[in-house]
């Protein structure tokens, strides 16, 4: 299928339960709340919707792919709109350690969102030809660090290292490709964390799983897959399958529940993942919108999508 033919199919084919009739459950944070977390010593993780993560490491807050829009595209009048609202406001974060970008796509990098948190944030972390965006929306060219596949970066007591994926990058019709995307290795003392962003599913899992070793929470896309496009996304199948390459202990998905991207029904990634981990015997962590999560402690998985149309 043409690239004209797929845009029109995404636009006008009506897609049954694509979008929740339901309000997704929503929980809201505070500010006040985030501070005080801050002296605690444990890693912290709260996921805000699609591939936006808030975590705590010791008393430094990092943000993932900060996306708070109401719709992920060039203009805020058309394109694919918000399911739910943030947990919280871009204003009402807390100072940042820093923000880790995994590549140059609306439903990841979002002009507004990092305008209004270019005053609260240390150092901003991404892929090669990406930290021209950022410049041209006003960030200092010395808070932001630009990493190539398995490069890393130490900052306080992190260290963030950009692995491959197997994905695109571009925002208009003529800088296809001409930045990087990347995943992200997170390591704060004996704890590993991986975020996936975006990917189909290919050999590197398996690389990166043998460099790095084991990890404690791995967050991979589980959402906006298509057999119109099986090598830039995954199934549920093949998000499990990179989890166990991965070494991972706890899977939590990410890239769905909060913009329609692709034509499956709205919650099916979240209820093929889920049986797909029971049948693996693998933890699934799957929070409301908005909860802590405190890594390390025991985890259920929450079916909270199960009674939202």
């Amino acid at each position: 299928m043409g690239q004209f033919a797929l845009m029109k199919k995404f636009v006008f084919e009506r897609t049954p339960a694509a979008i929740p009739q339901d309000d997704i459950p929503v929980r809201s944070i505070s500010l006040h709340e985030l501070e005080a977390q801050r002296d605690t010593p444990d890693t912290h993780i709260y996921r805000l919707g699609h591939s936006t993560v808030l975590m705590k490491f010791g008393p430094d807050y990092w943000i993932t792919d900060p996306v708070f829009s109401a719709r992920v595209s060039p203009s805020q009048m058309v394109g694919p709109k918000r399911f739910h609202h943030p947990p919280i406001s871009v204003d009402d974060l807390p100072h940042l350690k820093g923000v880790v970008i995994s590549h140059n796509h609306y439903d990841h990098l979002d002009k507004s969102a990092i305008k209004r948190l270019n005053g609260k944030v240390e150092q901003f972390i991404v892929p090669l030809g990406v930290a021209k965006y950022l410049k041209q929306w006003g960030v200092g060219a010395d808070r932001i660090t630009e990493l190539g596949w398995w490069q890393s970066h130490n900052h306080g007591n992190l260290t963030i290292t950009a692995t491959p994926t197997q994905h695109f990058s571009g925002r208009g019709l003529l800088d296809g490709n001409k930045s990087l995307w990347a995943s992200f290795v997170i390591q704060h003392g004996e704890q590993s964390i991986f975020f996936g962003s975006d990917s189909g599913y290919f050999d590197g899992f398996a690389k990166i799983g043998r460099h790095f070793g084991a990890f404690e929470v791995t967050m991979l896309e589980t959402g906006a897959y298509s057999t119109a496009w099986p090598q830039v996304h995954m199934t549920p199948e093949q998000t499990l399958q990179a989890h166990q390459d991965l070494g991972g202990g706890v899977l939590m998905p990410i890239h769905n529940a909060t913009f329609k991207l692709s034509f499956h029904p709205w919650k099916e990634p979240l209820e093929r993942i889920a049986q797909l981990a029971v049948n693996a015997d693998i933890p699934l962590l799957t929070p409301h919108i908005g909860d802590r999560v405190v890594v390390g402690q025991p985890i259920s998985t929450n079916h909270w999508w199960a009674n939202t149309r």
